[in-house]
Formats: structure tokens, sequence, C-alpha cells
């Protein structure tokens, strides 16, 4: 049997730490994305008898690279649901001492055994309230009879530790961001209602909020689904939604729509702008009829840098694109204009709107990161272009600006959320490559990303040209946790 333990020291007192852990969102918010991901969360919290099921994934920079690979490819043409890149770990809950410890236990997954105690108790030597937190975590090996190479046990287990090590630096540091992050939003526990919840941006979304103690009410389009008091069944396609399950919620935040990673055809382009388009001018008008009622809501929706077009004037020397900026002219700033413009009835009944121009977001489970992941892994990886700049943001900062939309009544408006550090395409190349300790010297050809894109979708995607500012969003009092390219990389890839 192997040991390791892990400890942290966090500013905050012991109940609000623990109070944290005990509310739903923080399994999500602790799986590091380069190990896996939350299959079902806990069904009873951290109660003795509460199970959980994740998805693990091989361990190292391959492991990630072939679960990249996988959901890729799920992504663009679709895979059998058998085909996987990850394996279950099914976890219980088997003691717990409010406040103070509770222990996890494998009942089945790649392991033999593994038993995970968490233990709080109050940092005595610090000036101001503040909490001790100790992670022990007891495992052994699966017996193996027969490898295709000598590997001594020993060594297996370093191996497992060092890995355990860097998902106990990404634990420890999101734990830090997302109290620090509650804390700068104090007040009254709001309901938010979310559409989109199950995409990779609204499960950390409603991960972060709950952990914030906020009642989330998910947006569902399976009725039998929505029975429940924190489902609401809607059908955007048929303008179906029930004014009446929105009329107690203090915000609605809006990230549902088709995703963008297959190729441009007529009738994916058609779903593309509909599925965006038809939802926000649904809720838009839900609310604008709420409004009557006085009550004070915001509207957060989703838009994207994409409105800017894929080669706005001026990008290309450097200019950077503000809010203010003209929009493109190309499929995807048609989209988004018409996006932002569904809008209008909820802007016009005084409802606070934001739309949220999101730029490339970086995290293993999805977007540009997820498809250049798998040539990196194997050592093919290189620059998508050369001078084009690449404008990125964080999945964390990109969960963290919609909060902060949220919780900020003088923020309206369109708003970037994008990094304050743009790159262009051969330094972005070049930074992956360091950070997963791989060569990044073959150019993609640029008959790749239109296999998989399209032409169309290729030049408005893979070969995007955009240079776009931060500068509202930092005004606005939004502080980013990685604000340059390696860190953020290092962060969701596991090598910090």
């Amino acid at each position: 049997m192997a040991i390791f333990e892990y400890t942290t020291q966090l500013p905050y007192p012991r109940e609000t730490v623990f109070r944290w852990f005990a509310r739903p969102g923080a399994l999500t918010r602790l799986t590091a994305p380069f190990i896996g991901s939350i299959t079902q969360e806990p069904d009873d919290g951290l109660a003795v008898g509460s199970r959980a099921v994740l998805s693990i994934a091989a361990p190292g920079t391959l492991g990630t690279g072939l679960a990249a690979a996988v959901g890729t490819a799920s992504a663009a043409v679709g895979l059998p649901s058998w085909v996987r890149a990850e394996v279950p770990w099914h976890a219980k809950h088997i003691s717990l001492n409010p406040g103070h410890d509770f222990t996890d236990i494998m009942e089945s997954g790649p392991l033999a055994r593994w038993e995970h105690q968490h233990f709080f108790a109050d940092d005595s030597n610090a000036d101001l309230p503040g909490t001790t937190m100790r992670d022990v975590v007891e495992f052994e090996l699966p017996v193996v009879k027969r490898l295709p190479w000598k590997q001594p046990r020993e060594a297996m287990e370093r191996a497992l530790k060092q890995q355990l090590l860097q998902v106990f630096r990404y634990r420890e540091r999101m734990i830090r961001a997302d109290l620090a992050f509650h804390a700068g939003y104090p007040g009254r526990a709001m309901t938010i209602a979310v559409a989109g919840a199950s995409g990779m941006i609204g499960t950390q979304l409603c991960a972060l909020l709950g952990g914030g103690g906020h009642r989330i009410k998910r947006l569902v389009r399976n009725r039998e689904q929505a029975n429940g008091q924190d489902m609401v069944f809607w059908d955007p396609g048929r303008g179906v939604l029930d004014a009446e399950e929105l009329r107690g919620v203090d915000a609605v935040v809006n990230l549902a729509g088709h995703t963008i990673g297959g190729r441009f055809t007529d009738d994916t382009k058609e779903k593309i702008l509909s599925s965006r388009v038809l939802g926000t001018g649904l809720l838009a008008r839900t609310l604008a009829a709420l409004a009557e009622d006085g009550k004070k809501r915001s509207y957060i929706v989703a838009s994207a840098i994409g409105i800017y077009g894929a080669n706005p004037s001026g990008s290309a020397n450097g200019t950077l694109l503000e809010e203010d900026s003209a929009p493109g002219t190309d499929f995807l700033a048609g989209v988004c204009q018409a996006w932002e413009d569904a809008c209008a009835p909820a802007a016009e009944a005084g409802v606070r709107v934001v739309n949220v121009r999101t730029g490339l977001v970086q995290s293993p489970a999805g977007g540009i990161l997820q498809q250049m992941l798998p040539l990196y892994a194997l050592g093919l990886g290189g620059p998508l272009g050369s001078e084009a700049w690449q404008s990125w943001i964080g999945i964390d900062d990109v969960v963290g600006i919609y909060g902060h939309a949220l919780f900020t009544d003088t923020l309206a408006g369109a708003v970037n959320a994008v990094a304050p550090t743009p790159v262009q395409a051969k330094g972005y190349a070049k930074t992956l490559g360091k950070v997963v300790r791989r060569p990044a010297l073959l150019p993609v050809p640029a008959f790749g990303p239109k296999l998989l894109l399209g032409k169309q979708g290729a030049e408005e995607l893979a070969f995007a040209d955009q240079r776009v500012s931060s500068t509202k969003i930092e005004e606005s009092g939004y502080r980013f946790r990685q604000a340059d390219l390696e860190s953020a990389l290092r962060h969701v890839l596991g090598h910090c």
C-alpha cells in the first residue's frame, strides 16, 4: 500500500472552507481536466453513502492527448458510445464528521484500492482565521501479471504520486481562486437560470455558482427531465417556455447553441444560427414580459469575438479590437450580430443585458486546445499559420467573467472575454510545445482544417486573425486568474 499526502493553508475560516466542499459543484471544480471529468455528481453531497462517477484518463500528455482526440472526433463526426479514452471511477463517501473531516473510497475503477481522507483544522498560526487542509490518500496499484516492459512496482507508484502531486496542486489553485471569487462578491444568494448548463462552460459555471451558495435552475429540452424544482422545460424551436418558471430568478445566463466544430454545411450553418437566435429571443421576450413586476433581473448572454470578422481591418497591423469596433461581414460575424440583436426585447424592458464575446477558450475538454493537443502529444504539433493573432482565454477566466457579469450591476452591453495577452499563431505553438515538452516545428497544412471544417469553416475559425482588447472587462473590476498563455496552459494540462 502506498500513501500520498498534501497540505494546503487557506486564509479562510474552517467553516467556510468545509461549507464550500459540501455544496453542489465542488467535485466538478476540483476535477483536473487533464485527468478526467465528472459523469455523475455526488447524489447526496458529502453524506455517508453518497456516490459519484468520474471518467479517468490515462496519465501524462499521451493520455490527455488521446482523450482530446476522442473528444474532437465525437464533436466533429460523432462516435459510438462505446468508443472511450477514459475509464469509469465509482466513488463512495464512507465517513463524515461535519466541519472537520470526510472520507471517500473507490468502489470500482482502475486501481486495486483507493481511500481519500480529507481533514480540516483551524490554522492557529494565522493572524486571521485560517484553515489547514490535509489530504491523505492510500492506494494500491492493480495486480498485473505480465507487463510489456520491465518497470518495478515502486517506479509505477512514484509516477502515480507525481501525477497526484499535479492533481492536488490544481485543486489547491482552484480552491483558493474560487473562495477568493466568492469573498469578492458578497451578498445574498441568488437564483440563476442557466441555458446550456451541460456544455463545457455551463458545467463549470454552474459548479462555481453552486459553490457560492447560489441556486441554479437548469433549462432542459426533455420534458420528463424537468420534473424537479431546479429544472425548467423549454423548446426554443417551438417558442415554448412558461414565464412563471422564471419569475423568481434574479438572472438568466444563456449559453445554448449548436456546436461550432464540424464542417460548415448549409444544414450546420442553419443550426448554428437558429439555435442561438431563437433561444436568445425567446428568453429575451420572456424576461421582458416579467419586467412588468418591477423586479430587477439580468440577462447574461454568450457571444463571440467572431463578431469582428475573421480578418477585421486593422487587426493585421496590431490594432486592438474593442467592443465598439465595426462588425465583420462573414458568416460567423452575421451570426453574432443576430445573436446579440435578439436580446433587444429584454434590454428595452429595462433588463440589464451583457453580451459576453468569448475568445478561444483553453481547455483539453473542448475548442482549439482539444483539437491541437493530439498532434502535440505525438510530437507532430505546429502553428496554424504564423502571424495571425489569436485572442485566447482560460476556461476558468471565461467562467469567472460570466460570474463577474452576474454580480456587477454596473456592467452592461458587449464585453470581450479574452485574456490581456493575445499571441500570434507561431507564439501559441511555441508556448504549447514548451508546456507539454514536445516540438512545435511542423506547420499545420492548410488542408487539415479544411478537411475538418470545410473551406469556409477553416477560414473563419482555424485561420482567423483577431487581436482583441480586454480593457473593458478589466476596468469593470475583473482580475484574471491566468493572464498569460503559458500559465493558463500549465494549469489545465497539469504541468505546473
